[in-house]
Parts: structure tokens; sequence; C-alpha cells
């Protein structure tokens, strides 16, 4: 049976994940340390064969996968979730619904930004129209946490880190770095 692997790589620290602040749809820059943290990613990706390499459209994104693996082709639907009015707002100021939801990361809304249903549906979307084979995507934690539900893994990743999963079988295969990851199972 041919399967579906997904390495699925959080972009590198910017300013507002450093500081607990909403970045959402912002197009927002690394920081140095983010820039590190996706220069440290190469070695994990080197020799590696994807039949397809995607970056959400967003800077950090984009740059994380320049820095980690070279040119990639683009995709809107690989966005964090949009906060709406709550962008850029730091995270102990947000009233609690707000929190509680993010915390179970289930039927959330943001106003004047999306719900957990809409971020689900185009992010599952995209993994859908997806061929059989290996697949680097580099997102936002929002999206790998999207996808790693879906395999049975509830966690915020770290920034700079890639979650494998093998999507046919619904499975954690690993995290990297090992050193650095908090994904758990």
């Amino acid at each position: 049976m041919e399967t579906k692997e997904l390495w699925l790589v959080r972009h590198g620290e910017t300013a507002r994940s450093r500081d607990l602040l909403l970045a959402g749809w912002a197009d927002i820059p690394l920081t140095a340390r983010g820039e590190a943290e996706a220069r440290a990613l190469a070695p994990y990706l080197k020799g590696e064969h994807f039949d397809t390499v995607t970056s959400s459209d967003l800077q950090r994104a984009v740059v994380t996968a320049r820095l980690a693996w070279g040119e990639v082709a683009v995709d809107r639907r690989l966005r964090e979730v949009s906060f709406g009015e709550l962008e850029g707002h730091p995270w102990e100021t947000l009233p609690a619904e707000h929190k509680d939801g993010l915390y179970r990361f289930v039927e959330f809304s943001f106003p004047g930004g999306e719900t957990h249903a809409e971020l689900a549906s185009r992010v599952l979307g995209f993994v859908d129209e997806l061929p059989t084979g290996r697949h680097l995507i580099f997102a936002h934690g929002g999206v790998v946490r999207v996808l790693a539900r879906e395999v049975g893994v509830d966690a915020f990743p770290p920034t700079g880190t890639v979650t494998v999963v093998d999507w046919t079988a619904r499975r954690l295969v690993r995290t990297l770095p090992p050193s650095r990851s908090k994904v758990e199972g």
C-alpha cells in the first residue's frame, strides 16, 4: 500500500512567538534566533527526498523554508489561524473563552477571524489534495496542531521543530530535532 507521509515544520521564532503575542495572519519576520532555528533544521532535511515541498505564504514560514531547505511552492491554505481583532494581543490578556478555545483547540471562534472548523477545513483540504508520497510542509503551530490531532497527538509544537506523521496510518512517526521537541503523544 502506498502511503502519504507529512513532514510538518513549524517556522522559526518570531518576536510575537517569543513574547507570547498572537501572530495569526500578520506577516512578521523571524528573529535572529528564528533564523538560527531554521538553519539548524537543514542537516535533518539534507539528503531526504520529498515529492512536494510547500510553505505557507507568510514570510516567517517562507524564510524558514528557504534557510532549512531552499526555494518552495507557497499555499495560503497553510497560514496560521486568523485571530481577527485579537491579532497582536498578549496571551495573558485574552478573554477566558478564547484562551479555553485555544487550549482545547475545538470550536473556537475569533472576532473578525476564523473558527476552528474553517481552519481545519482549509488545512485538511490542502492535505487531501496531496498525492501519495513524502511531503515537506513549512507552516505554523495551529496548522501543525490540526494535522497532529488527526493522528492522535495533541500538543503545540515549539518553533523550529518538525513533526513527521504517517498520514495514511494516522500515526506519529517522530519529531525533530529530538533534543528540542516537546510534541507529545
